[in-house]
């Protein structure tokens, strides 16, 4: 209940519409149908592996559904960067990659990026594939690896590593994709700096702010339902945050 009341405060608070992520036009045809073409393989791993496992638990595509009800409200709280054609915001995949690994967030990811581009004007059907790719892929799998490396440390700070760490990553990974879109001849690396330099503001606290939510979901849970994490494998019996 806290954390709905929580998502629900930030929800409610009032914003002007921008644009998620990389917005509708930003990229030409050629970058855009290049990152669906990156994306498709990621994707139809996570759909197979979700159908796979929920073979065995029936409980999991709820749980899965849950999550992606969550990467919507969190990734729709749009913070505006100004002249980068995109907004900062939380990402949400670094809890998803941390309770249901990489794969599925690709599909949690695509799934919510999509109702937002159809029903919210945030992104665009043209660049889903690069904001896929940035926040479901390149977020979610540096996020795992985080986790998974700092799990000795405690389940607290590995998943507030792991919400830091796809937050940040994904706005690298976004960086990158829209210098290569936009930068005709002008060389790479100086307008990707440009653009990494424009997002650090809003997105430095951003991700800190992530990472403290990602762990104190993981936290909340192992107090009032420590059996999910449990079958999920992130944890075993009398482990300790």
């Amino acid at each position: 209940m806290q954390i709905l009341l929580l998502i629900t405060v930030f929800v409610l608070l009032p914003s002007e519409a921008y644009a998620m992520h990389i917005a509708e036009g930003i990229l030409p045809a050629n970058w855009a149908l290049l990152w669906y073409a990156v994306v498709a393989p990621f994707f139809f791993y996570g759909i197979w592996r979700l159908k796979k496992i929920s073979i065995d638990d029936l409980t999991y595509k709820p749980l899965a559904g849950l999550l992606a009800a969550v990467v919507f409200i969190i990734s729709a709280m749009p913070v505006p960067v100004p002249v980068v054609g995109a907004v900062s915001h939380p990402c949400g995949t670094g809890l998803t990659a941390v309770l249901l690994g990489p794969a599925i967030s690709v599909v949690i990811a695509a799934v919510a990026l999509l109702m937002q581009a159809l029903f919210m004007a945030h992104g665009g059907l043209s660049t889903l594939g690069a904001n896929v790719l940035s926040m479901g892929v390149v977020g979610a799998i540096c996020g795992y690896i985080a986790f998974r490396a700092l799990k000795g440390f405690g389940l607290f700070t590995a998943a507030f590593a792991a919400g830091v760490v796809a937050d940040w990553t994904t706005y690298l990974a976004t960086s990158a994709l829209l210098a290569l879109g936009i930068r005709g001849e002008e060389a790479f690396m100086p307008l990707f700096t440009k653009i990494v330099i424009a997002f650090m503001p809003a997105q430095i606290p951003i991700g800190i702010l992530e990472g403290f939510v990602t762990a104190g979901m993981v936290s909340l849970l192992m107090k009032r339902r420590p059996d999910i994490l449990i079958k999920l494998k992130i944890m075993k019996p009398l482990e300790s945050v």
